[in-house]
């Protein structure tokens, strides 16, 4: 995929945190780069459910408008704490410390990025979580050839119900030979 190799600067820091740290499944720069043109149209809430690092919400904050604000829950104390640091001079971003539930109270969410598998699966929680037009971005998905999708011998029935769900347009898009993320938009 073409794309300038450089990287904003925030994004930088949260990559050098995911080193250190010694996280190697920090988002791919072509899905952060998606959320940034993403983020780039929505207004009011954005959020990430996954800190992690803090990659995600780093290319969240570098296409948002100032006006958007981005919550983010991760459930480790120590790093949350250590991802806050990072975002101290950003202001409209929020690392809160706790697990992905503790940013429902932030809700509706015009944007939501998702890359926990157990938390996509509950669809009719984050369903309600989204404002009528909202974007859901579920990433962390191995490509399959087949319908229903297959993946490990498996119907993968937590891609299937987003991609059939009728309160969602949704698409699946490859962002790699061996990785892709779905898109949901609430009706």
């Amino acid at each position: 995929m073409s794309a300038p190799a450089e990287v904003p600067d925030l994004v930088a820091a949260t990559l050098d945190l995911s080193r250190q740290r010694g996280f190697i499944t920090s988002i791919r720069n072509e899905t952060g780069r998606l959320l940034a043109a993403l983020a780039a149209s929505r207004a009011g809430t954005l959020a990430e459910l996954g800190t992690g690092c803090g990659v995600g919400s780093a290319w969240l904050s570098s296409g948002a408008p100032r006006t958007a604000r981005i919550v983010s829950a991760e459930l480790d104390p120590a790093l949350a704490g250590d991802v806050q640091k990072i975002f101290a001079r950003t202001d409209n971003v929020d690392v809160i410390a706790g697990d992905w539930s503790t940013l429902e109270q932030y809700a509706p969410f015009s944007l939501l990025f998702v890359d926990v598998r157990e938390v996509m699966e509950s669809i009719d929680v984050l369903a309600d979580l989204m404002e009528p037009g909202g974007m859901v971005i579920l990433d962390d998905f191995v490509p399959s050839a087949f319908w229903p999708p297959i993946i490990d011998g498996r119907v993968d029935t937590v891609r299937e119900q987003w991609l059939t769900d009728e309160r969602f347009a949704a698409v699946e898009m490859l962002i790699d030979i061996d990785a892709s993320l779905i898109i949901a938009t609430r009706r």
